[in-house]
């Protein structure tokens, strides 16, 4: 019996060390494809390279904040009807926020390392990055309404507040579809000169798409996993304070 607990352990932790070296191989490709590959942008050189962080970031920030607002909605419709769901789906709901804010924050970093250099300019309230500043502004006030509210309500408060943020994603998506203001047009489906030419330049986008997303994923799970080891530590604790008294 002893034997094979240990051999579970030990084949659990290799799968793990080998799921990790496997995301870091895949991210250190990716970016070898983007800065040693892909050639520099024609008009814009090397600082064009930004855009293989900020556009696969901007795209799966969608990824996680439409995670985080399924989830709310199972938590909505489970609340009552099932609890143990409705945790369950809770703790989905708050690893979606997490990961979707720092995909977030990175876009907003990244946009305006690209913007000083070529429209000599950190920021402007254009469309698309006043919509993008307000999504990251509601899932940092979601993050922090679960961060300093307590009670049994916290769960459902944050759903709602969930699927209000939601509604700031269609919005952010067209923005620069709607108002064709200072952002660049869209790459793909924007205008006709817009998109990768080269199909280093494609091939280089592709693989950091499917790097970062493959770690926003394994953060997603580790997240989702420690949430649920604490919510049964919590359902101890408060069965525990219950029988004592």
């Amino acid at each position: 019996m002893l034997f094979a607990v240990t051999r579970h352990y030990l084949m659990k932790k290799l799968f793990s060390v080998i799921g990790i070296a496997a995301v870091i191989a895949l991210m250190a490709w990716a970016f070898y494809q983007a800065m040693y590959v892909a050639p520099a942008e024609a008009t814009m050189g090397d600082v064009a390279r930004i855009f293989y962080y900020h556009v696969p970031h901007g795209m799966l920030c969608y990824l996680f904040f439409s995670i985080n607002f399924v989830a709310s909605v199972l938590v909505l419709a489970w609340r009552r009807t099932n609890p143990a769901r409705a945790l369950a789906a809770d703790a989905w709901a708050l690893a979606g926020a997490e990961v979707g804010v720092v995909f977030c924050s990175v876009v907003l970093i990244t946009g305006p390392l690209w913007g000083r250099p070529v429209w000599g300019i950190w920021w402007t309230w254009d469309a698309r990055l006043t919509t993008t500043l307000v999504l990251w502004l509601i899932y940092v006030s979601y993050l922090l309404a679960r961060r300093f509210t307590a009670g049994a309500e916290m769960q459902t408060l944050a759903a709602v507040l969930s699927v209000f943020g939601a509604l700031d994603m269609p919005i952010n998506y067209l923005a620069n579809r709607l108002w064709r203001t200072q952002h660049p047009s869209p790459v793909f489906g924007g205008d006709p000169d817009a998109g990768l030419k080269d199909p280093r330049m494609l091939a280089a986008f592709g693989w950091n798409v499917l790097a970062w997303a493959v770690w926003g994923l394994t953060v997603l799970a580790i997240r989702i996993y420690i949430q649920r080891r604490q919510q049964r530590i919590d359902g101890a604790e408060a069965l525990a304070a219950l029988a004592g008294d």
